[in-house]
């Protein structure tokens, strides 16, 4: 809360006044964060049926996201075992949701392609490219969302479907 005070300026005091505990003011974080991401991808979906187009619509809406919420991500990312209780499984449900969201899109694309792969190590796999954005990112060199959004979608669809490696043979 100290790091947070002197981050945005405002008395520790103050802090407390707002949010009661470190807890609850993570738990607000990612309760939106979560509802937002997932409201939002949900609404760009709505117009789209090709499955791969849908993957990078995903995609594209979570750098997004993450790139113009950094903080917050990084947050996320690091004080994800801080919430309990009621608090922990409201924003676990949340979590889940979108996971299914993704999980779904890439059983649409197995389905659509016949392609060979796990769909849940494949969204396991593209949550890991795209959540550790945040320590790599560098807008004075890096791409903006759009352009990370389009590479990061031909490795992953390239790796997923097996296109311009010949066919895939399981161990």
């Amino acid at each position: 809360m100290r790091d947070l005070s002197r981050a945005t300026g405002m008395s520790l005091a103050g802090l407390y006044y707002y949010f009661e505990s470190k807890e609850r003011l993570l738990y607000m974080i990612q309760r939106h964060t979560f509802m937002t991401i997932t409201d939002r991808v949900k609404s760009q979906l709505a117009e789209v049926s090709e499955p791969e187009e849908r993957i990078r619509i995903f995609i594209q809406n979570h750098l997004e996201y993450f790139l113009a919420n950094q903080k917050a991500m990084k947050v996320l990312s690091h004080e994800d075992d801080a919430l309990r209780n009621g608090f922990r499984q409201e924003v676990s449900t949340l979590k889940r949701e979108y996971y299914r969201i993704c999980l779904q899109l890439l059983e649409d694309l197995k389905r659509a392609q016949g392609a060979d792969f796990t769909p849940r190590i494949a969204v396991l796999a593209l949550f890991g490219m795209m959540n550790w954005i945040y320590t790599w990112h560098n807008p004075k060199v890096d791409s903006n969302a759009a352009e990370l959004a389009r590479e990061m979608g031909d490795i992953f669809l390239s790796g997923v479907t097996g296109s311009g490696h010949g066919p895939r043979k399981r161990a």
